[in-house]
């Protein structure tokens, strides 16, 4: 046609030539196409990870932007009676105008959740591990030197997921991202800043909502003690120097302020002493270090390289403890008192006392003097949680085994200041020869776990003064006998496993003040009327029993529901006449809570952020209110370290009543546990908070302490604080997989990177 037109002028010769010349040009074009088609893939590949409100939806403004969905073009609905919630459109929808598209492909193709895979990809792993292995310390310190971010670890990782059947090299992750196209779901919800009734505390303090803090501090006064924090800014980031090196938790390796104390013979030593001024520098990696292995295969065999640390292998070989294996460390499942392995014994202690009925009647526990944890590690089998509990003491990395494991622990110690728990709570408190003087000093440490322990809950005590007969253990008997009488508690049962070769005596406390009532000596005394139970932060221990509850309508007279059915049901013991964290009736509230999370998790967590949950284990939500975050995850091979600061609405008691379990603690300090224990963190309007009392620098140096490289965060804060963290994170060279807001509100989503700094800070407290 073109060629036509210039017959009329040029003849054929001419029309030729143009038509050369045309194919020629569209030929030319059409390469010229391709190679920038090829160039914007590959550019948008290594963008991926950058992805923030600038380039994803639109220019971030502080308190304005897009939350979700789109300023412009969201509109407003209903979520499940819940008027004032604002529903968003899902990720997939916004990617397909925004660019989000290429974000979920690169987030899915890192996070495949293609489990045979996984295992084909460790076996193959294992048989050419060695040769992997070392060159591991090589290329983390290629990362420090070269300065390395985790996008480019995705694609080049050799101590990651290609070791333990890696997620980014799944061969399924474009059929994942493809799916998650086809399935435009609903997405969260997350209401404006002037309609967020769910999401926003309320000033109104009434019934049980006092704080931890206020509890504490008034217990603390009438004690006749008080404590204090100094709030100063950190320097820059750097590496921590310290004695502790890579293991470094600061206010248990406090070595100048230990060194201070007049005494040790109550573990002092092992407790909390925290620096004045928090620590702003991140800890080192060890040498070598891998990512974590994931369940339920940790539970038996771990990196040796992520703990290297052998001491405990050859002091508890021959007890099943921990064995090193090559390139691993593994767990044959036994312990001191149940050296042919942990289900046996669990299942001996069901045999011996039935209505213990492990994961129904009995949900949560706390293991004392926990070992490697191989207890609770195996009573997941039988959906039981144990907080287990250990010191940081001779027996090397026991708790730090037990979270590289994948299993619930904290480090602390029984010492002379009560554990960070509400009184009342516990169904059980287990005790397998954790050699604690239960008997001494009045019974000070059992009349603390007779704090923590429900009225009706058992005390299970499997130790050598229970089966064997020689003068000491003998006398110890006696001694803990005559104890436990006089607190009321009844003795059960008394029963030997003679497969391992080991006995067990069974307590009950009591669930009425009948017992204390009728005792014709009144020691150990009662409790003042003033001792509130519930207070728990360093507050000092009492040898006194505290009362059961004598209405029948109060906290702990009557057993929560069996379990799954209690992580749904309301407490008894929260009325309508209570006012709820968020300013509704306390019944209300509880009910909205979960209804939100249960959206939230579903329609965003498990689907739109691409994670992939099957690699995630150990996850801490950093401020709980009613545990309904972790009782959405309830269901997945997960557990929840439930996390009430101290300064926020005391409703720990309510998550334990859930069948759920959790700590109290205070962010403006380290938290007891070693680092790199946890996959995921979750902040919900954390950081606001803490703002107001310590630097948020130190509890962003905390969260990169605790979270393992590669772990997840998600922030849900005010736009303003979701900058300043968004900042921090790519500051560490973090990889920022989201981030928005709407309306002053907002959500950050990132993963932690190999990354650590070449310059060192020394922590004077920390260095003997």
């Amino acid at each position: 046609m073109a060629g036509g037109s210039y017959s009329h002028s040029g003849g054929r010769k001419s029309s030729d030539f143009c038509s050369k010349l045309t194919v020629v040009t569209f030929l030319g074009i059409s390469c010229v196409g391709i190679w920038m088609l090829i160039s914007s893939s590959f550019s948008t590949t290594l963008q991926n990870s950058e992805i923030s409100s600038t380039n994803l939806l639109g220019q971030y403004s502080g308190s304005t932007g897009d939350f979700l969905v789109n300023a412009k073009r969201g509109e407003d609905e209903t979520f499940q009676g819940e008027k004032r919630f604002r529903r968003g459109r899902s990720l997939e929808e916004i990617g397909d105008e925004t660019g989000l598209d290429s974000f979920q492909n690169e987030e899915r193709e890192g996070e495949s959740s293609n489990l045979r895979n996984e295992e084909e990809n460790q076996e193959n792993s294992e048989s050419s591990s060695s040769g992997d292995e070392s060159q591991s310390g090589d290329e983390s310190s290629n990362r420090e030197s070269e300065g390395v971010d985790s996008r480019e670890k995705d694609s080049t990782s050799s101590d990651g997921e290609s070791d333990t059947g890696g997620e980014d090299s799944n061969p399924d992750a474009s059929e994942t991202t493809e799916k998650a196209k086809k399935g435009k779901t609903e997405n969260e919800v997350f209401p404006a800043a002037d309609q967020s009734e769910i999401l926003k505390e309320a000033t109104t303090q009434n019934g049980p909502w006092s704080t931890q803090a206020a509890e504490s501090e008034k217990e603390n006064e009438s004690q006749g003690s008080s404590s204090s924090t100094d709030d100063k800014k950190g320097d820059k980031w750097k590496l921590c120097k310290t004695d502790a090196g890579p293991d470094y938790i600061p206010c248990l390796d406090n070595v100048q302020a230990i060194r201070k104390l007049r005494h040790t013979s109550h573990y002092e030593h092992r407790e909390r002493h925290c620096p004045v001024e928090a620590s702003t520098c991140l800890v080192p990696l060890p040498s070598g270090y891998k990512k974590s292995i994931g369940w339920p295969r940790s539970r038996d065999q771990i990196w040796y390289s992520n703990v290297p640390h052998g001491k405990l292998a050859q002091v508890k070989g021959h007890q099943n403890w921990v064995k090193v294996t090559g390139e691993y460390l593994t767990f044959p499942g036994g312990g001191t008192q149940f050296k042919q392995g942990a289900l046996h014994y669990i299942d001996f202690l069901q045999k011996t006392l039935p209505q213990i009925s492990w994961g129904k009647q009995t949900r949560v526990i706390l293991d004392v003097g926990c070992g490697v944890a191989s207890f609770g590690g195996y009573l997941f089998e039988r959906d039981v949680l144990a907080m287990s509990l250990a010191p940081k003491d001779e027996h090397e990395a026991q708790v730090q085994f037990a979270l590289e494991r994948g299993i619930p622990a904290i480090s602390a110690v029984m010492g002379t200041k009560r554990l960070p728990f509400p009184g009342k709570v516990f169904d059980a408190v287990h005790c397998a020869r954790c050699r604690v003087p239960w008997h001494i000093e009045g019974g000070k440490l059992l009349l603390e776990l007779n704090r923590v322990l429900r009225p009706g809950g058992h005390f299970i005590w499997s130790a050598t003064p229970v089966y064997r007969k020689d003068e000491e253990n003998v006398g110890i008997w006696e001694a803990m006998s005559e104890l436990t009488k006089s607190m009321c508690w009844e003795l059960l049962e008394i029963n030997e496993d003679k497969l391992n070769e080991v006995g067990v005596a069974i307590f009950r406390k009591p669930t009425t003040n009948d017992c204390y009532q009728s005792r014709t000596q009144n020691d150990p005394p009662m409790c003042e009327e003033a001792d509130d139970p519930d207070a728990a932060w360093n507050i000092t221990l009492q040898a006194c029993l505290h009362k059961a509850p004598a209405d029948a309508s109060a906290r702990g007279a009557k057993w929560p529901a069996k379990w799954p059915l209690r992580s749904e049901k309301l407490p008894y013991w929260l009325k309508s006449s209570q006012v709820g964290v968020y300013g509704k009736a306390a019944p209300e509230d509880f009910a909205a809570d979960y209804d939100h999370w249960k959206h939230v998790v579903s329609k965003s967590y498990l689907n739109d952020l691409g994670i992939n949950w099957s690699s995630v284990r150990n996850v801490m939500d950093m401020k709980a209110i009613y545990g309904g975050f972790a009782a959405a995850l309830k269901d997945l091979k997960v557990w929840v370290m439930n996390v009430v600061p101290i300064d926020s609405p005391d409703t720990l008691p309510i998550i334990y009543d859930r069948g759920l379990f959790g700590i109290y603690h205070d962010w403006c300090e380290s938290f007891s546990t070693y680092p790199r224990s946890y996959d995921f963190l979750h902040a919900d309007h954390l950081f606001s908070d803490i703002k107001k009392r310590c630097t948020i620098e130190s509890v962003f140096a905390e969260v990169d302490r605790i979270l393992r490289p590669e772990g997840k965060l998600i922030v849900r804060d005010n736009a303003e604080t979701i900058l300043e963290i968004e900042n921090m994170a790519r500051s560490v060279k973090w990889k920022v997989k989201m981030s928005y807001s709407k309306d002053g509100e907002g959500l950050l989503f990132v993963q932690k990177s190999f990354w650590r700094p070449n310059q060192e800070q020394i922590v004077k407290s920390a260095i003997a």
